[in-house]
């Protein structure tokens, strides 16, 4: 069984429709897939007739914080249309139209241009985020490519780095098991965190009601995977697995290309 539970259409920082994700999703044989964009069920809109016995599962990867870190939470098996979901994109959407107001202001005092107009119309329905400010810088000549715009003035610590007052971890659950879902921890070695901190974020991820995490994420190290499924099973999380595939042009990030789950995790999909 091959299985995606973790990737972006266009509706947020991914470069395909949904039509077209389905077709790649289909190409490379999924047996259950999931569009997860961030903050926002936008893609579910209109869905196209699954084919070839893919089934799809729909999802969305909300964003929140914890102790000063930004983490992400995906919910899996979700209701789209639920109230849960219009509550939360509405709430998490204007947290980003303020962020990016934010931005586009500390992107100004760095030097560049007013860059806010052109990176709204980018990103269409959805407020603007760092890659869509990164194109704009990109356009405007100030930097050569989007990956100079993160390292000068979006990555880390630089100008546009600036912090947004998501949802905290409880309510973004509530959120998703109001709308009948999963909440899956998504990516939890990417947070770059001590073990310490690791272990009391998923104690606090599974007190708050959270039921599954990322035990694979896109291409990672055996190592990481091993470690990730012996946590799983440590706070008895059921696990989850996907691609985060954004665009074609990362061919480290297709679709379906990740790993399977280790034998002795729990699937999260025995649970839908």
């Amino acid at each position: 069984m091959k299985v995606d539970l973790h990737c972006h259409s266009h509706c947020s920082d991914g470069a395909l429709s949904m039509s077209e994700l389905i077709v790649r999703a289909v190409e490379a044989e999924l047996t259950f897939f999931s569009i997860t964009d961030h903050d926002t069920v936008r893609a579910y809109g209109e869905i196209p007739e699954a084919a070839c016995g893919l089934h799809l599962i729909p999802g969305i990867e909300l964003s929140t914080c914890w102790h000063g870190t930004d983490i992400h939470v995906i919910g899996l098996n979700i209701a789209p249309q639920s109230a849960a979901m219009a509550e939360a994109e509405r709430f998490q959407q204007n947290q980003r139209a303020q962020r990016a107001q934010r931005i586009s202001a500390a992107l100004q005092r760095a030097g560049a241009p007013d860059l806010l107009a052109e990176a709204c119309s980018l990103a269409g329905a959805n407020a603007p985020g760092r890659p869509h400010f990164a194109k704009c810088l990109v356009n405007a000549g100030v930097v050569k490519d989007e990956k100079q715009a993160f390292k000068r003035f979006l990555g880390r610590s630089k100008y546009g780095d600036v912090p947004n007052s998501w949802a905290d971890m409880a309510t973004v659950i509530r959120w998703i098991e109001d709308a009948g879902g999963i909440a899956v921890l998504a990516h939890p070695a990417r947070y770059r965190l001590s073990k310490r901190r690791l272990l009391a974020l998923l104690e606090s991820f599974k007190n708050a009601g959270g039921r599954a995490m990322e035990v694979v994420s896109g291409r990672q190290d055996p190592a990481t995977t091993g470690q990730l499924a012996d946590l799983s099973l440590h706070f008895a999380l059921l696990a989850s697995g996907g691609s985060d595939f954004h665009a074609p042009s990362q061919t480290w990030l297709q679709l379906g290309l990740s790993e399977p789950l280790p034998k002795r995790c729990t699937p999260v999909w025995t649970a839908f």
